[in-house]
């Protein structure tokens, strides 16, 4: 029995470089796009708060798989060429924007007002506040819930076997089709993403805990 699951985890392994870059991918650029959709929603104008909050709506409403099967089948094939994993990782980083950039927002809220008065006193660009003064309290407030999602991507990924991406879901059912052991493969399956889930959420606590014995100081 060992020796069965011992054959099946090295048929699956190759599959987990693709899952670990989808989530990367996917998340890196959904918290870049998160930050315009933040700003937008944050405006002191109704009009573009009302804006940010339909894109917003739309991105978080929309099932991944939808999302994925109308850039791939939809613009991949028509208006431009995309690959299975680049289609993913756009149709990903959508949703992670949406999500994302409600977690910046309850992260500017929890920041104190007199943190914002303090950076204008100091006489700094309103760009300079957000790097200097504002950014790294709204990155630490915004770390435990932006990991907690990280982690939820990582099994979102498994979408992205509907169009060609061949991550673990994948390797899975192609490994369970060839040795008829379904038990066995999702299993064993099921136990990698634990253990990348693992690694993500020790690495994220290790970081929140170093960044707070900087602000105590």
């Amino acid at each position: 029995m060992f020796e069965l699951v011992r054959t099946i985890a090295i048929a699956m392994v190759d599959a987990i470089p693709w899952t670990i870059a989808l989530t990367v991918f996917s998340f890196l650029a959904g918290a870049v796009l998160a930050i315009p959709l933040c700003a937008l929603r944050v405006s002191r104008f109704g009009i573009v708060r009302t804006v940010g909050l339909s894109i917003i709506l739309i991105l978080r409403s929309i099932p991944p798989i939808v999302w994925l099967f109308f850039i791939f089948f939809g613009i991949g094939s028509g208006l431009l060429h995309l690959s299975p994993f680049v289609s993913g990782v756009l149709g990903l980083a959508l949703i992670t924007a949406g999500n994302v950039a409600e977690i910046y927002r309850g992260a500017l809220k929890s920041v104190p007002a007199g943190q914002y008065e303090a950076a204008k006193v100091l006489g700094l660009s309103p760009l300079r506040q957000y790097v200097d003064v504002l950014g790294p309290q709204i990155f630490r407030v915004a770390l435990p819930s932006s990991a907690t999602y990280a982690i939820g991507l990582l099994k979102d990924t498994a979408v992205a076997s509907t169009i060609g991406v061949p991550e673990l879901a994948s390797a899975a059912y192609h490994v369970s089709m060839d040795t008829f052991r379904g038990i066995e493969v999702y299993a064993t399956a099921g136990v990698m993403y634990f253990c990348i889930s693992i690694v993500m959420a020790l690495g994220t606590r290790t970081l929140d805990n170093r960044l707070r014995v900087r602000v105590a100081r």
